[in-house]
């Protein structure tokens, strides 16, 4: 891209310009008094859309799942005050791959030095969960700066970058004449390097000999947009694809070869069973995570089989399996590449898993489990709203309840990012906030699936949903405990009661109306389909609420928890 003309600007004006060279149409975040500089000249001189949150940590996750969405890196902003806040979204962001691109403001370079209130370390502070941190000293670097920051954000392994803005940055001036973007970094990835071709060869003719092969993607698959490679590899070869939770929708999970969600979280009976039982492993990008492989365990002895690990990030590839052959490279365009040494010649036996998994969900649907008084299968909650939703509905969700029963057994039906969890880190409070960021990523109705402990993180930000006029309908699966933890503690460790995951009753629908939410209570299943359909025709903001037993009632698709309530003759669902 040619620079534009020399000018002399200050470095508020600077930082605007170099965002919207990259593209970029949102940055989320609130003020802080080291930000003013910058909003002044904001206001004057960029159609830059500012999205306010009520909190630093709503902004965090909410640019991650912007990012997630788009498939451009998100812009995070925070005032010094505040800096500490963003840690948990940055961290999601850094564990999953995704590009953040974060401005803290913060007060000048060494007063911290002299107690200047709300110094700190700011770049310390995140340089172990970005990919580069550093700190701007002058108005003339800020373009390179800038670029460097886009450019690592979106090549290799995408990640956030943290970049540290002294008070003083937006208000000094200098003549700056490079203002200029690299296009290719405004989104991601940005490049996408091929895999050893002799090694893609190797793992072809391995896919070949085998008899039982499979292919487990990761969120990383979802990142290179390798969809359509995967799903023509797989229909090629006929192999089963089944995914990790963050994977899911890498593949339409309609599919006859999908085998929908593996592993801890959401992985069902058959399709655990069934990636056990193969011979062949094939790893796209993927982790390979505790969560993924119920640690480590769910393929067996790992010596008995053969596996093969394509990943962009060399440190992934064959980190907890040995492998027979590890592919370094970007999914889609080595994907790609391998399709085009497939022999002409090559005709498989077509295999159809329809059935097996149609058997597999009827089961659960029509298990007719018993619900402890006053609450509502969450199954039921699941299966209607996964019959109702448009094909343009995104799904946001986090770790509980609110995850584990859609990620087992609501069908993407359409490959992408249509359901964002953040079992990367896992951390209560992400959903609400990722349906905020997915709402301005994109124009369909958002979902967000949310439990009462994670509830209580974002309340404040229920504000911002309902000024931000996107169709957001918010549903709580209420218990009144930290029921995850009250399933592992009975389930796992034999406590006969959990000490201190049990909190009061609150009355979320009057909050909820507070705040201006069109309000719903579910309490029989027979409200269910009318509640569902019209928060999803209302296009404002919607707030549902539904009692669900915990977790130790009704044991979820947990299987070592499953396999726990066998022994201890409780009810579940596997």
């Amino acid at each position: 891209m040619k620079p534009l003309p020399a000018a002399t600007l200050n470095g508020a004006q600077v930082i605007l310009k170099m965002l919207e060279l990259h593209g970029v149409r949102h940055v989320f975040g609130l003020p802080g008094e080291t930000t003013i500089g910058w909003y002044d000249s904001w206001r004057e001189n960029s159609d830059i859309e500012y999205i306010l949150t009520r909190d630093e940590r709503t902004a965090s996750f909410a640019a991650e799942a912007y990012a997630k969405v788009t498939g451009r890196p998100a812009v995070l902003e925070a005032p010094s005050p505040g800096v500490t806040h963003c840690t948990p979204g940055m961290t999601e962001a850094f564990l999953s791959s995704v590009p953040v691109i974060f401005f803290s403001s913060d007060i000048p370079i060494n007063q911290d030095k002299r107690h200047g209130l709300t110094g700190i370390d700011q770049t310390a502070l995140y340089a172990p969960i970005s990919k580069e941190s550093f700190t701007l000293t002058n108005v003339k670097e800020i373009p390179f700066l800038m670029r460097r920051a886009f450019r690592v954000a979106t090549s290799g392994r995408p990640a956030p970058v943290h970049i540290r803005v002294p008070i003083n940055i937006f208000h000094d001036t200098a003549e700056v004449d490079d203002l200029y973007a690299e296009p290719e970094y405004s989104s991601y990835p940005a490049h996408r390097p091929v895999a050893d071709h002799s090694k893609l060869r190797a793992a072809l003719d391995l896919l070949l000999k085998a008899e039982k092969p499979v292919i487990i993607c990761g969120q990383g698959a979802l990142i290179s947009g390798a969809s359509e490679a995967v799903l023509a590899l797989a229909e090629r070869l006929q192999i089963p694809v089944g995914t990790t939770t963050p994977g899911k929708g890498t593949i339409p999970e309609t599919h006859p070869l999908a085998l929908r969600v593996i592993g801890a979280r959401g992985g069902m009976e058959y399709a655990n069973a069934h990636v056990k039982d193969a011979d062949t492993v094939f790893f796209v990008g993927t982790n390979t995570d505790s969560s993924s492989t119920i640690h480590w365990k769910l393929y067996g002895d790992p010596n008995a089989k053969t596996f093969i690990h394509l990943d962009i990030a060399e440190a992934h590839v064959g980190n907890n399996f040995p492998l027979a052959v590890g592919l370094v490279g970007d999914a889609r365009a080595s994907l790609e590449h391998m399709l085009t040494l497939v022999d002409d010649a090559v005709d498989r036996p077509k295999l159809d898993l329809t059935e097996m998994k149609q058997t597999a969900l009827e089961a659960v649907f029509n298990s007719n489990i018993e619900m402890p008084k006053g609450t509502v299968s969450p199954v039921k909650l699941t299966q209607t709203l996964d019959q109702l939703l448009p094909d343009d509905a995104i799904v946001t969700a986090e770790p509980g309840v609110a995850a584990i029963y859609p990620s087992a057994l609501m069908s993407v039906r359409n490959a992408g990012r249509r359901y964002l969890t953040n079992y990367s880190m896992g951390a209560l409070g992400y959903s609400v906030p990722a349906g905020l960021g997915a709402s301005y990523a994109a124009d369909g109705p958002v979902i967000s699936f949310t439990g009462d402990g994670s509830i209580a993180f974002v309340l404040g930000d229920f504000e911002t949903i309902k000024r931000s006029g996107k169709n957001v309908t918010v549903i709580l699966t209420r218990n009144d405990n930290y029921g995850w933890i009250r399933g592992e503690a009975i389930l796992l460790d034999d406590v006969d009661e959990p000490w201190s995951t049990d909190f009061g009753a609150v009355d979320y629908i009057k909050v909820a109306e507070g705040f201006g939410f069109e309000t719903a209570r579910i309490t029989s299943e027979d409200q269910i389909e009318r509640v569902l359909s019209d928060a999803i025709s209302n296009p404002g903001a919607n707030f549902i609420e539904m009692m669900v037993p915990s977790q130790d009632k009704i044991v979820p698709f947990v299987p070592p928890w499953v396999e726990a309530a066998k022994e201890k003759g409780l009810p579940y669902f596997s």
